[in-house]
């Protein structure tokens, strides 16, 4: 697949981040992974990212990430680009990226440092060292404590030519749209805040025509319909099923830390597509908490 096509991707249509499969023993499940990405494959999605946020990178070991992305290339057969994540130490960054490469990954979704607080010229250094140690595009997750200024970002598109989009984490539109008008068209820009339909409409108004649908795990045809509606300028439809499904499922997620992906699951297991429970530190969501899932999944 062609540097244009993935581009292309990353800026006209639906983008898919699929739950990760684990057994009742909290191992991972290749078999009902394999046919979640045949799923998803087949609900009209531009592209599939493979062990991301929603996926529950930071809790894979390298041979599960290694199993993912084989399994991964396998069934999706280049029918639209699969992007996997890679982060954490340098080290480990570029050991994962290496496996992607061999598997045929056609991108990488590079996320910031863990956990230690970094100055942005750390970041940057962190970030060049990694896009320039693999042969595969790579889409910068600004967020958390690797965000980059406007400033930051052009140096590393400048500095990295296979550095080709930037996933924004924060929802700050100032600082966005800032970064937008500053690298222009050097870049593809995918909304990436948790449910980021909620601000879909502020991110299209500043030239952000995609984004990572993680309800597409259980609602797919709503997450579609949501998503033509919004290109189409059809404000009836955004409105109201953000009215009836965002706003009352962001709420519930805003009940506890780490419900952005917890909640994922259980949407998942409510429509009879269970991908087992979230690994410590996430925790599952409430007998009434998926309770009241349930009911919002049912209202649409």
């Amino acid at each position: 697949m062609n540097l244009s096509q993935i581009k292309s991707s990353l800026e006209d249509g639906l983008l898919s981040f699929p739950i990760t499969d684990f057994d009742d023993h909290g191992n991972f499940n290749a078999a009902t992974y394999a046919g979640r990405l045949e799923w998803f494959v087949n609900h009209d999605v531009s592209s599939v990212f493979v062990a991301g946020g929603t996926g529950e990178f930071f809790s894979l070991s390298a041979a599960e990430y290694e199993q993912i992305v084989n399994l991964s290339a396998k069934v999706v057969t280049e029918r639209v680009p699969v992007i996997s994540s890679v982060g954490r130490s340098i080290p480990e960054a570029i050991a994962f990226a290496k496996m992607a490469e061999k598997a045929g990954i056609n991108a990488l979704l590079l996320f910031p440092p863990y956990l230690t607080e970094c100055p942005q010229d750390g970041v940057y250094e962190y970030a060049k060292t990694i896009i320039q140690n693999t042969s595969l595009p790579v889409i910068y997750y600004n967020r958390g404590n690797g965000v980059l200024s406007a400033q930051y970002i052009q140096k590393l598109a400048d500095a990295c030519p296979n550095l080709i989009g930037l996933k924004d984490g924060t929802g700050n539109m100032q600082d966005l749209n800032d970064t937008i008008k500053t690298v222009g068209k050097r870049l593809s820009y995918i909304g990436g805040v948790p449910t980021a339909e909620i601000i879909a409409e502020a991110y299209l108004s500043i030239g952000v025509n995609t984004y990572s649908s993680a309800a597409f795990n259980f609602v797919p045809e709503l997450a579609n319909k949501f998503y033509k509606a919004l290109r189409a300028g059809d404000t009836a439809t955004v409105t109201e099923i953000t009215q009836k499904f965002y706003i009352p499922l962001v709420r519930l997620r805003s009940k506890k830390n780490g419900y952005a992906v917890s909640l994922i699951k259980a949407g998942a297991k409510i429509i009879g597509k269970s991908a087992g429970n979230v690994r410590p530190p996430l925790t599952m969501p409430t007998e009434a908490e998926v309770t009241e899932l349930a009911q919002i999944i049912a209202n649409v």
